[in-house]
């Protein structure tokens, strides 16, 4: 009878767990869109295609998902022929295969995202963001790929450049924070005497810093046998593989605290002061030093790192200021901006986030560069706005 109840225990529970579907944390699923751009005319094609890292070369079934919905494909490629505006949407895939304890499934993989245009004008952009000082190219494509006259390209609704119709690429150089933005274009071209206009839904750019300003962060009492703290500074790198490495400085009071360090955080006293860090790339030559954080210190008593640097300033003495004189842009030479029609005009204005460097920090270094991801939303059917100029 014992032995009965045992199998019986047993069977139940090799239900159970052959009816659980288990993450395998070790795999995740990648995605790639073969056929090039993810914004494309309706009635065009796109193909995406999904793989995953497993060395052990197991036989995968594959999982395709728009949003949350389920799709019917189950092979390595999903092919869309002959889109329509309603196939736009973030593309995902997952692994699935079958093992002695039932099925297990990969994560997902990081989406793609494909948008169909039902319109006659597309601004094809990167789909990743870009870097400052890299150059920017973008297309305008008019569906039916009629001769054009002249194409515009607008940011945030006003005029950036404009060329002859043979050209349909831009290129915008030595790229800076104030490119970010949304772009759109504008096509002209003539037809039995009459001339036609359109215009583009609107696509948002993103750019990056190389090396973005490093924040600190201090947790005290990590060691509180040793009375120490932690500091850890945190950045954002974007350098494109294979990246050159960073050192990492830390300071108190102006004081560096130890040598170079190839982490990004350093156990140290605990004690008062005004502590900072920063991230320097000697390879590329970029230097980044994050604002100095109070520990322990009263903020009514000043220290010798917050005490103003000026010679001799009397209190009653007034100080004058010379603003300095522009200097005119060294890239090429653009036509006077104008705006958009608003008839026209079918993108919004956006923010354009701007980083100002911090001059009263007395750990940044020279050679830094000047100047996170958005994302592009709203169908785009009837995005595109059509004039005929007689």
């Amino acid at each position: 009878m014992d032995k009965l109840i045992s199998l019986f225990v047993f069977s139940a529970l090799s239900q159970i767990v052959v009816s659980h579907v288990p993450t395998e944390a070790s795999f995740r699923a990648n995605i790639e869109l073969v056929s090039g751009h993810s914004r494309i005319f309706s009635g065009e094609r796109a193909h995406l295609r999904c793989s995953i890292p497993d060395v052990h070369r197991s036989n995968w079934t594959y999982l395709w998902f728009r949003g949350s919905e389920e799709l019917s494909q189950t092979g390595g490629e999903l092919k869309l022929w002959n889109t329509k505006v309603q196939e736009s949407g973030k593309y995902y895939c997952q692994g699935t295969r079958n093992t002695k304890v039932g099925k297990i499934r990969t994560q997902q993989s990081v989406p793609v995202e494909l948008k169909v245009d039902g319109g006659w004008a597309i601004l094809q952009v990167p789909r990743h963001p870009q870097l400052v000082r890299s150059t920017l190219e973008v297309t305008c494509r008019v569906r039916g790929n009629p001769r054009l006259e002249e194409i515009i390209l607008y940011k945030d609704g006003v005029e950036v450049m404009r060329q002859n119709g043979h050209k349909p690429d831009f290129h915008l150089t030595n790229l800076s924070l104030e490119d970010q933005g949304v772009y759109s274009c504008r096509a002209s071209w003539d037809v039995r005497r009459q001339t036609l206009s359109v215009i583009s839904a609107g696509a948002h750019v993103q750019i990056l810093e190389v090396l973005s300003q490093p924040i600190l962060e201090i947790i005290p009492n990590y060691d509180t046998q040793l009375k120490r703290m932690k500091l850890t500074c945190h950045v954002q790198y974007n350098a494109p593989a294979p990246a050159p490495p960073i050192d990492f400085y830390f300071y108190n009071n102006n004081r560096r605290l130890g040598p170079a360090t190839s982490d990004n955080y350093n156990v140290v006293k605990q004690t008062p002061g005004l502590y900072s860090c920063k991230a320097r790339v000697p390879q590329l030559g970029l230097s980044k030093s994050s604002e100095p954080k109070n520990f322990g210190l009263r903020d009514d008593i000043p220290t010798a790192a917050s005490l103003p640097t000026s010679p001799n300033l009397s209190s009653h003495q007034p100080i004058q200021f010379t603003p300095e004189k522009s200097t005119p842009s060294q890239g090429p030479p653009l036509k006077t901006s104008q705006a958009v029609p608003t008839s026209l005009l079918t993108t919004a204005q956006v923010f354009n986030s701007a980083t100002t460097q911090d001059q009263a920090n007395p750990f940044e270094e020279s050679g830094d560069i000047s100047g996170d991801s958005a994302e592009e939303s709203g169908d785009m059917s009837g995005d595109c706005r059509f004039s005929v100029i007689t």
